[in-house]
């Protein structure tokens, strides 16, 4: 679906953009796929990865709402990952998280719809989930807006969708790189938070194909949720140290024991899909009336039990030591 199609990416020289680029180019043939971020030394860098004909690479920031105006021009897909993602700096820097995560996400869907877009995708967080950190607070706020753009746009055909998913194997601020340095360095234990902690666990690769699916899947108005395993904190730690003791340091400001995905809040509007969840919106749109057991791809979903939540902690799969060794494996392999 993306021969011939121009795509932009908002934040395309983080890890997400990088991948997604990487794999667009390998599987389709996009007339452009434009990589919109403020840091001009990672697109410079990111240049020389990537020098297709199609590639195009503006510097912007999402705050600027008449540059993306501009950087919209003619595109029929958006893929939206810039945001302030480290919690701690977050809860520093409110109005800085604020102004990107929020303010930003409101320019992106002006941007889109007064550009005629056809779908936009924003990626979320599980922090958005009965948040408690300011980072998954403005998520929360930007999950809202992209679905609720759906009825801004009136009868014009640009439509939007979220989708949220857990901790990314190997991304900037995973714990698996601080793991393995302190390993490098000689550490004589492994610093944890609580070992009752779990995570959601997702490779790079699978975040991106999930986005990508989901541009056929959607309707407008979803949040997709992949079903993925979780891990435990402890087992991660054997798996990056095997036979190295642990430390507990107490969990940091705005950090769960447990990853939500799937609220009990929301379970009424969740349904359940063979591989992913669909939350549907809390608001009716005045324009049409979407069934949403039935997505672009003829698959069929079935609502959940009154009271469901889906989080880390009540997970019916979860990854053994071993199995985590394999997957870590396995993600760079694919990176590589």
């Amino acid at each position: 679906m993306f021969n011939d199609k121009s795509i932009l990416i908002t934040g395309g020289t983080g890890s997400f953009g990088q991948r997604y680029v990487q794999t667009l180019l390998a599987r389709w043939q996009p007339a452009r796929v434009i990589v919109f971020s403020r840091d001009e030394l990672k697109q410079y860098e990111m240049q020389q990865r990537f020098d297709a004909p199609c590639m195009r690479y503006f510097i912007g920031d999402v705050r600027d709402p008449q540059r993306l105006l501009q950087a919209m021009n003619g595109v029929d897909y958006v893929i939206h990952a810039a945001a302030l993602k480290q919690v701690p700096a977050a809860e520093y820097n409110p109005m800085e998280c604020i102004k990107t995560n929020v303010h930003g996400a409101e320019n992106v869907i002006q941007a889109a719809i007064a550009n005629k877009v056809d779908k936009v995708i924003a990626l979320s967080t599980d922090k958005a989930a009965n948040p408690i950190n300011l980072y998954g607070a403005t998520k929360l706020a930007s999950d809202k807006l992209f679905v609720a753009a759906n009825n801004m746009v009136g009868t014009a055909r640009t439509r939007f969708a979220a989708v949220r998913y857990g901790n990314v194997v190997g991304s900037r601020g995973s714990v698996v790189p601080l793991f393995e340095r302190l390993v490098r360095e000689g550490a004589k234990s492994l610093p944890i938070t609580d070992p009752r902690m779990t995570r959601f666990w997702i490779s790079l690769q699978q975040g991106v194909d999930f986005v990508l699916e989901n541009f056929a899947r959607m309707r407008g108005g979803e949040i997709f949720v992949p079903k993925i395993p979780s891990i435990r904190i402890t087992d991660l730690a054997e798996a990056v140290a095997p036979g190295l003791p642990t430390h507990t340091v107490g969990i940091r400001p705005g950090e769960k024991l447990h990853e939500i995905m799937c609220p009990s809040d929301d379970s009424h509007l969740t349904l359940e899909f063979p591989k992913h969840f669909v939350i549907r919106p809390t608001i009716r749109f005045f324009t049409v009336e979407t069934d949403y057991t039935e997505d672009g791809l003829g698959e069929r979903g079935e609502p959940v039990t009154t009271g469901y939540e889906y989080n880390s902690g009540n997970n019916t799969h979860f990854l053994t030591p071993a199995q985590i060794r394999d997957f870590h494996r396995a993600a760079q392999a694919s990176a590589a």
